[in-house]
């Protein structure tokens, strides 16, 4: 059934952007049509960096006070895709990509499709954690099972004469 969902959009979706430049074109003529064509790819540039440069503001204190910024990576991957829409010619992709710069619109779509998103984030030093199926949280094991060395300064540091038997030195002839 998802498949003939997704088969359905990707068919529609071009029909519904034909069916906008038509009306749109039969309404305003042609040379507003491609005007507001063009207004709309640049209002898309203008506010992706506009929105994009505050998001890495936001993400850059979040992250100085010590907190996860998953809200402010959510909200910076929705405007990404609202000015993608808004680059691509149409009329539709217009009016979902000025909808997604909308926080609100942003809130309501997370909170619809958010339920099937799994984060990741980083849990204490090493480890992250995922919500598992038998438990609230699992550590993910593959940070978490290996060996730690930690070394000061003076436990590491370069030997400037290496052992000219050692297959890592330079200069060494090695036979095949």
């Amino acid at each position: 059934m998802r498949p003939f969902i997704a088969l359905s959009v990707l068919l529609a979706w071009p029909l519904a952007e034909i069916a906008g430049f038509v009306v749109v074109g039969r309404a305003l003529g042609l040379w507003w049509t491609l005007g507001l064509v063009i207004i709309t790819g640049l209002l898309g540039a203008f506010l992706m960096r506009q929105q994009g440069l505050h998001l890495l503001k936001k993400l850059s204190e979040q992250s100085q006070q010590g907190q996860i910024p998953a809200s402010s990576v959510i909200d910076g991957a929705m405007i990404v895709v609202a000015g993608i829409l808004l680059l691509l010619p149409g009329f539709v992709t217009d009016i979902v990509g000025i909808a997604l710069f909308i926080p609100f619109v942003r809130r309501l779509l997370w909170s619809a499709i958010g339920k099937r998103v799994v984060v990741v984030g980083p849990r204490g030093r090493g480890g992250f954690s995922r919500p598992s199926e038998g438990s609230k949280e699992s550590t993910n094991t593959a940070n978490t099972t290996g060996k730690v060395v930690d070394l000061d300064e003076e436990d590491f540091h370069r030997n400037s004469d290496p052992n000219p038997a050692s297959p890592w030195s330079k200069g060494i002839d090695r036979d095949p």
